[in-house]
């Protein structure tokens, strides 16, 4: 099933496996370096997978989760851009850029949902609250963005949150605290999002693949749950996303107590059991034995293959496939 294809929207990939976003640390401070593209290239033309995302994009000034964070705060970085997907294509692969700010979980100015900090940095500074305003500039940003994205080659976008990011900070109930529109009940904490989301899709329009990333449970007291994420899921594909890329919240990447293959698998199950879109797990996979295993088990409809394809440009060509 591993390398059957897969429709995303208007797009088809030519396999399930996908790459997902994970920062290399191969930027000149945020710019496109030669090391950079030869790194998507070679993945792309040795292990050809249907999707690579490529690791996540700063929308705005002020965004940064570091230094060497993908940028794609102007139309001056567009060129550099299309030397990755012109690298990525050269594999027959789809290319997805992955878009996000930060918030509190960065270097620049913190900001979140509320003057409440991630798990992760309790002993940082608090965030200042997001103004109803600066929320709004903020969304039209991701749209400017998934725009310039397109003009740079990028056959679908992402939009981040997970991993204790913005959005995923208003997501989150452990961050977010408001007490207006964009808080409370997770309709609320799902507004910037969703809004997010329109406008996005209003820029780049109907037939560009649109996925979301979504932290769907924090696993830790007091977070986001399994439940929230099924019922997330379903209200991101009514709101006309293409793919669910699932993930975790204020735990990131990983989950406490788990180090098995897929250990997102219960939970991107009962998202797949809920939506008819196509859903990715990401999580400790190494092997296309567990791969394949996740699909026909029917834990998701693609996997993503992180650290092994990271370590590796020749992951797949090893595989008993």
């Amino acid at each position: 099933m591993l390398l059957e294809e897969i429709r995303i929207g208007t797009r088809t990939a030519k396999n399930r496996l996908v790459m997902p976003p994970m920062q290399t640390g191969k930027t000149n401070e945020g710019h496109v370096t030669d090391e950079l593209v030869g790194y998507y290239r070679d993945r792309a033309v040795q292990s050809t997978p249907g999707i690579i995302i490529t690791e996540h994009s700063c929308i705005a000034d002020g965004g940064r989760a570091s230094k060497e964070q993908l940028l794609i705060v102007s139309d001056e970085q567009i060129p550099e851009h299309r030397l990755l997907t012109d690298a990525i294509h050269e594999g027959g692969c789809l290319a997805f850029v992955q878009l996000n700010h930060a918030g509190s979980n960065g270097i620049d100015e913190l900001v979140s949902a509320s003057t409440v900090n991630i798990p992760a940095k309790l002993l940082k500074a608090k965030p200042r609250q997001l103004e109803v305003e600066e929320i709004r500039q903020l969304t039209g940003a991701y749209a400017e963005a998934a725009v310039r994205a397109l003009k740079a080659g990028y056959d679908g976008i992402e939009i981040h949150c997970a991993h204790g990011y913005l959005l995923n900070q208003f997501y989150s109930p452990m961050t977010n605290k408001r007490t207006d529109e964009y808080g409370g009940s997770l309709e609320n904490r799902l507004r910037f999002l969703l809004e997010t989301v329109a406008a996005v899709r209003e820029k780049i329009g109907k037939e560009v693949p649109l996925a979301v990333r979504l932290g769907g449970a924090d696993y830790l007291p007091g977070g986001s749950t399994e439940e929230d994420a099924v019922r997330a899921s379903v209200i991101l594909e009514e709101a006309g996303v293409d793919l669910l890329d699932i993930s975790g919240g204020m735990c990131f990447f990983t989950r406490p107590g788990h180090l098995e293959a897929g250990y997102f698998s219960s939970m991107t199950e009962k998202i797949k059991a809920a939506v008819s879109i196509p859903v990715l797990l990401t999580g400790g996979i190494r092997t296309a034995e567990d791969a394949e295993r996740m699909l026909t088990e029917k834990k998701a409809d693609l996997i993503g293959v992180g650290r092994a394809l990271m370590k590796d440009a020749d992951w797949l060509k090893k595989q008993n496939i």
